[in-house]
């Protein structure tokens, strides 16, 4: 098959494109910087020609709320527009665990646009909803550090390994589409305070974590959002595991 891969060039888009390679499918990794622009449309009607599946990875440069909402329900009209031409029969997109329960979270607001915009297309699609992943636990503490204490809300997480991730959305890209949502998570539940001791017991570096429901971008959160249903896949890599290797 030939699959196109937007955002193919970012975290969990290489991946992706690197795992469908090694099955054989011929595969483009689409971005601004390989000349595919999803957002203005650019060089989007070359690289879908042929195309079977489009698996949808990109993410928005900006997660305020405006810059968001046009990012993504902007690149969406141009993907379907550009899809309904080239006959692609099979759309994957990579959405949040918990992105429907959080009316008042703009960038969730905006992947809701986007899931909304792909069940009206009449594309036949796939959604894979992923929590959290590992990579991003030291840039919440590096964002929510002051004064060498590192502070976190309370939240609790399930997350994810971005193999685990890239890995779920080759395999829906390959198969046929589901018409619905697939829930990924990793294996533990952990607070968020928690999970930054494992990261600071793994690789210290003089910072303490204290609690503060107040700070960072998981503040608020509802319990249970972000750590999926009971019918989420449970991926095996555990957080600390994956330290160790990184």
């Amino acid at each position: 098959m030939k699959i196109v891969v937007v955002g193919g060039t970012g975290l969990i888009g290489s991946q992706v494109v690197a795992l469908l390679r090694e099955r054989g499918h011929e595969v483009v990794a689409a971005s601004p910087s390989t000349g595919v622009d999803a957002f203005t449309g650019a060089g989007l009607a070359d690289a879908l020609t042929g195309a079977d599946v489009v698996v949808d990875v990109s993410n928005s440069p900006s997660f305020e709320d405006g810059p968001a909402l046009d990012f993504f329900t902007r690149s969406a009209r141009n993907l379907f527009e550009a899809e309904g031409a080239a006959g692609v029969r099979h759309h994957v997109v990579l959405s949040i665990v918990g992105v429907d329960r959080v009316p008042d979270y703009g960038y969730y607001r905006a992947k809701v646009a986007q899931e909304e915009a792909l069940r009206a297309s009449g594309i036949p699609y796939s959604i894979v909803r992923a929590t959290q992943f590992f990579e991003f636990i030291a840039p919440v503490m590096d964002m929510s550090t002051q004064d060498g204490r590192v502070r976190l809300p309370s939240a609790r997480l399930r997350p994810i390994a971005s193999a685990d991730v890239a890995a779920a959305v080759a395999e829906a890209a390959q198969g046929a589409p589901s018409g619905a949502v697939r829930e990924i998570a990793g294996p533990d539940v952990l607070g968020l305070p928690r999970l930054g001791e494992i990261t600071l017991a793994a690789k210290p570096d003089g910072r303490t974590v204290v609690v503060d429901e107040t700070v960072g971008p998981f503040a608020g959160m509802p319990e249970g959002v972000l750590v999926g249903g009971d019918s989420a896949h449970t991926s095996a890599t555990g957080y600390e595991e994956w330290l160790k290797r990184n």
